[in-house]
């Protein structure tokens, strides 16, 4: 009974590019007759979500309710809420909504740092909008098949340390909760690898001890900060550049710009330094320390380990809000 419907009216800009337009310049008289347009279209999509107090607090992704000009959650005892948007956080992909009542039913949250491979995992949701005609949520059982995996960055999200499950999650689950055997949230169900267009056992949960941690910013600012900067340029590291450096492989991104009297001077930085390491995350790529220090806040201190004149060493880079 804590699984609820979320059905969404979002307001999408798309611009029009006449192919007549380049015959006529900037000039301001047909430039309104074949110009290129800015058209907003009314959108609606759906998917899942599950409520985290009996005051009505309600959580989700951010790709289903993010963007929406108007919410409607459906419960399984059958009531429609108009909900509001409290918050979104576009990196972790997790949006907390608000109903208005009391005495919900809802779910505790668990330990997904607790989480085995190979135990047994529940899906709940609103696939493809069986909720709306139903009122009920829609149950599918698996395994967890693996943990900590990071995919590629998507739309502006950051999935870091996801959960992989068997169970099937298809079109519609996202922001529906991922569940242990006793019933506790391990996860909110995010993404789904379709290359065939159905379910082929790859789903992905967001870990809900990450969920955890952006919560609590979200109730009370609505939004979690991370306008900072580093002041670092890179590059990753080739075969060529790992050889002169002296690695026996090529690793990490190497360091080409340090901009002065930024969180990178002050660390210590310099020019030619190689990070291989952040936070423990071993740093392969230009996309992969992207996705790492993306995930992060303002007033964060990363750990980076690096390599410099063929000595290792470890800086500590505190993350600055970008100056105005």
């Amino acid at each position: 009974p804590a699984v609820v419907g979320i059905n969404v009216t979002e307001i999408r800009e798309y611009t029009y590019r006449d192919p007549f337009s380049q015959f006529f310049g900037n000039n301001p008289f047909w430039g309104q007759y074949f110009g290129n347009r800015t058209l907003k279209q009314e959108v609606k999509s759906l998917g899942s979500g599950f409520l985290l107090s009996e005051d009505g607090y309600i959580l989700t992704n951010d790709h289903v309710a993010g963007n929406a000009k108007e919410i409607t959650v459906t419960l399984t005892s059958r009531e429609r809420y108009k909900a509001k948007l409290i918050g979104t956080d576009l990196v972790s992909d997790i949006s907390l909504l608000k109903i208005d009542g009391k005495d919900f039913p809802f779910v505790r949250l668990g330990n997904s740092d607790d989480v085995i491979i190979g135990e047994w995992v529940i899906a709940m949701g609103n696939p493809f909008g069986l909720f709306e005609i139903n009122d009920k949520p829609t149950v599918t059982v698996g395994v967890v098949s693996a943990t900590g995996i990071n995919l590629t960055v998507s739309g502006g999200h950051y999935y870091r340390g996801m959960i992989q499950t068997d169970a099937a999650i298809n079109e519609g689950n996202s922001g529906g909760p991922l569940l242990n055997s006793f019933g506790e949230v391990i996860g909110v169900n995010a993404v789904i690898f379709t290359p065939n267009q159905g379910n082929i056992g790859l789903g992905f949960a967001i870990p809900v001890n990450r969920v955890k941690g952006v919560l609590a910013d979200l109730k009370k600012k609505g939004h979690i900060e991370r306008d900072f900067w580093t002041g670092l340029e890179i590059n990753s590291v080739d075969a060529r550049v790992a050889k002169y450096f002296g690695l026996d492989h090529p690793q990490g991104v190497i360091v080409t710009d340090v901009k002065p009297d930024s969180p990178a001077d002050r660390a210590g930085f310099k020019v030619g330094d190689i990070i291989v390491d952040v936070n423990g995350d071993q740093i392969a790529s230009e996309d992969n320390i992207t996705s790492v220090v993306g995930d992060a806040r303002a007033g964060d201190v990363l750990t980076m380990k690096i390599v410099r004149d063929r000595r290792n060493l470890t800086l500590s880079l505190k993350l600055e809000k970008r100056p105005s």
